[in-house]
């Protein structure tokens, strides 16, 4: 992780941490760093997501961004991955997204897209970083007409909304208005992102629809909804007695379902779906998927079974999406919901993904229970950990850390595992454990976080 840039992009708590000021600065030192080599008038996008904060920020940004020359496109509310779409169809030279995607409302995030529509690079990032932190060049400011414009955008919803919906009817081989016709769909917006695209796009497709938790008021976003918080959403399908419950997270790049009986399908398993069905139809190029370390063991035993191989990477859709591009892999993601089609997306889109999993459901008439019972989850538990900021510095370099995790891991033996990671993009320690004896790694998992806990407060 950098020292502005986490996992995910620049997090923090909208006006304490990511200030105005900070803001302002990533913009000016982001279109230097994006723009250096280009002698003529560059054009960037601004996309946020529904938060209390996204407007103040977007302000602060577009201020950076104009005050070097850039002109500016306010894209508005819209998810993460309409932006890094859009900015490759309009042709601009970058991006920002201003979301903290699943976190609270207070806080908020800068994500950076280059003019690909794929996410910075860790090398780019640091330069950024340097401009900020170590005053290493001063952005050259712009005076009179060489002053940057704003313009808003009247037509990037609808663009993007018509996308996924041709994605989806060449999908299935149609152009049928109501293409999931037959469906009865629980769409759960997180307040977030999606509230603004998600009733177009699967109304449009399905007349069986309903949607909760699609009312953003400034305040509400992840609020007990959405992907990280499946409850309601899982009483909803069951009691209304829909086929599958969708899930997004706050700016719309993960995804979860439910199925039938109000059970969880989570990254790893949708990934085992998309996988198979891709391997049966002949599209799994390279007979691959990629995932994290974080994945789940049971979806190794599944690659394993079905004869797929499986590319591990560090936590962050953004390293799954190095590896994929960089050996031609087509599908990967993480536990989170997380997911890239690589050939339909530069980056994880959740109503890209949702789509996917409902094309399959409609092609092969089975339920969604049937489809996720193709992996079985092996018992896992995770324990978060809040930690101050000096000792998620010092967490790598703990000795008595380090020994709590050997012991775990001399007592799980083969039949288990230990990972024990900061989190790119809050102040915690995850600690992660899993196995077949589920009160074993209970119990291990607790011991690591009160050693984590003594050390690193």
């Amino acid at each position: 992780m950098g020292r502005l840039f986490g996992t995910d992009g620049a997090r923090g708590v909208a006006n304490t941490e990511l200030t105005c000021e900070l803001a302002m600065e990533i913009g000016r030192a982001a279109a230097m760093v994006l723009t250096k080599h280009s002698n003529k008038r560059n054009k960037v996008l601004i996309g946020m997501d529904t938060r209390a904060s996204s407007q103040m920020l977007e302000s602060a940004i577009s201020a950076g961004l104009c005050s070097v020359g850039a002109d500016v496109m306010l894209l508005g509310e819209i998810p993460t991955p309409a932006v890094a779409y859009l900015v490759k169809k309009y042709e601009y030279d970058a991006a920002v997204m201003i979301s903290a995607s699943h976190n609270p409302c207070e806080y908020n995030g800068i994500k950076i897209f280059q003019g690909s529509g794929f996410k910075l690079p860790d090398a780019l990032e640091e330069e950024i970083e340097s401009i900020i932190l170590d005053k290493a060049q001063v952005p050259p400011v712009k005076v009179g007409g060489e002053v940057g414009r704003i313009t808003r955008s009247k037509t990037a919803r609808t663009d993007y909304i018509n996308y996924l919906i041709d994605v989806a009817e060449t999908d299935l081989n149609s152009n049928n208005y109501k293409d999931f016709e037959g469906l009865r769909i629980a769409v759960d917006c997180s307040n977030g992102s999606s509230s603004v695209t998600a009733p177009q796009i699967f109304m449009n497709l399905c007349d069986d629809c309903f949607f909760i938790a699609s009312h953003p008021n400034g305040t509400n976003i992840n609020e007990k909804c959405g992907s990280t918080h499946l409850e309601i959403l899982q009483d909803f399908v069951v009691r209304n007695k829909c086929d599958v419950g969708l899930a997004f997270d706050g700016d719309a790049d993960r995804f979860l379902a439910v199925d039938e009986n109000g059970n969880v399908v989570d990254g790893d398993k949708l990934i085992a779906i998309f996988a198979k069905y891709m391997q049966e139809k002949g599209t799994l190029k390279n007979n691959t998927a990629v995932v994290t370390v974080m994945s789940n063991m049971g979806f190794f035993k599944f690659c394993e079974d079905n004869g797929i191989n499986c590319e591990k990477t560090k936590v962050g859709d953004r390293y799954v999406l190095e590896n994929m591009l960089e050996n031609d892999y087509v599908i990967g993601g993480e536990q989170s919901g997380h997911i890239i089609f690589k050939d339909f997306a530069t980056t994880g889109d959740g109503q890209l993904s949702a789509l996917k999993l409902l094309c399959i459901m409609k092609a092969t008439g089975k339920k969604l229970s049937e489809l996720a019972s193709v992996m079985q989850v092996f018992p896992q538990t995770l324990v978060n950990v809040r930690v101050s900021d000096f000792g998620k510095a010092r967490f790598p370099r703990d000795e008595e850390i380090k020994n709590a995790i050997a012991t775990a891991e001399k007592e799980l033996g083969n039949d288990g595992r230990v990972l024990v990671r900061v989190s790119g993009t809050e102040p915690l320690v995850r600690v992660m454990l899993e196995g077949k004896d589920e009160e074993k790694i209970n119990t291990l998992a607790q011991e690591i976080a009160q050693v984590v806990k003594e050390r690193l407060l």
